[in-house]
C-alpha cells in the first residue's frame, strides 16, 4: 500500500552535541517542545561520534568547536552513516563553513538564528535539504562549483540531457542547484511542496545520491545551474 500523501511528516530523531551546558539544555528543550524526538546529547566530539553510532538519529545538530574532536572531524568519522549533520556554530567564518561542508555537513547555521529557524532547519535537514544562514549560501554554492570542476569524471556535455531523469525532474534539479528550498521551488513551478519533495527523492534514487548537497554538486558539474528555469 502506498503512503498517504496527506499524512504529516514523521518527527525526525535528533541528537544534539554542544559543550556549553546551558545552551545544550535550552536547545534540547526547544527541539522537544516543537515535537522533535531528541534521542540524546553529547558534550564533546568523541561522545558525539559514539552516541550517533549508537542511536542512528536522522539529524545530528553539531557544534563546530567541541573538545576532543572538531565538528568537521566528527562529520568525517560519521561519513558512513545515513545521519545528516546540521552545524550550529557561533562562527560564521568562511574557512569554518567550507571545512564543515567538505567534511559532509548538510547545512550550517550560526547560533544567532532564532529557535523557530533552528527547528525549521532541523526538519529541512532531515528531508535532505541544504540549509544555510543567509549570506553563507552563496559562499557554499561557489565552493560546490569549484568542487564540481575538480571532478571531470562526473562532467558531461551540458547540452546533453540526463537520460535517467524526466524533464520535470531535470527542471527541479536545476532549481535545487540555485540553492532554492523545496517550498521555493514549489512556488516557482506552481506545484505542491510534497510533489517537489517526491521529485527530489526520485532524482536522488535515480542518480544514486544521498542528499541535496550531493545533488547540488552533481547539477553544477553538469552545468545545470546556468540554464534558465521554466516557469510555466
Amino acid at each position: 500500500m502506498s503512503a498517504d500523501p496527506t499524512a504529516p511528516e514523521p518527527s525526525p530523531r535528533v541528537l544534539v552535541a554542544d559543550d556549553h551546558p546551558l545552551w545544550l539544555s535550552a536547545l534540547e528543550r526547544d527541539l522537544g517542545a516543537h515535537g522533535l524526538d531528541v534521542v540524546g546529547t553529547a558534550a564533546d566530539g568523541p561522545s558525539a561520534v559514539r552516541r550517533t553510532r549508537a542511536t542512528a538519529p536522522d539529524v545530528l545538530v553539531l557544534d563546530l568547536n567541541l573538545p576532543g574532536m572538531r565538528g568537521d572531524e566528527v562529520c568525517r568519522a560519521l561519513g558512513d552513516l545515513e545521519t545528516r549533520v546540521l552545524i550550529l556554530s557561533a562562527s560564521g567564518e568562511q574557512q569554518d563553513v567550507l571545512e564543515a561542508v567538505k567534511a559532509g555537513a548538510t547545512g550550517y547555521l550560526v547560533k544567532s538564528a532564532s529557535s523557530a529557524e533552528i527547528v525549521d532547519a532541523v526538519r529541512a535537514t532531515a528531508r535532505g535539504e541544504a540549509v544555510f544562514t543567509p549570506g553563507l549560501a552563496g559562499l557554499v554554492l561557489g565552493e560546490y562549483r569549484r568542487l564540481g570542476a575538480e571532478t571531470p569524471a562526473e562532467r558531461e556535455d551540458p547540452e546533453r540531457p540526463i537520460p535517467q531523469l524526466t524533464a520535470r525532474e531535470t527542471e527541479v534539479l536545476r532549481l535545487v542547484a540555485t540553492g532554492m528550498s523545496s517550498k521555493e521551488i514549489a512556488a516557482q513551478l506552481v506545484l505542491s511542496h510534497r510533489t517537489v519533495q517526491n521529485h527530489v527523492q526520485n532524482t536522488l534514487g535515480k542518480l544514486h545520491l544521498h542528499n541535496r548537497v550531493e545533488l547540488v554538486r552533481f547539477a553544477l558539474a553538469h552545468g545545470l545551474e546556468d540554464d534558465d528555469p521554466v516557469t510555466s
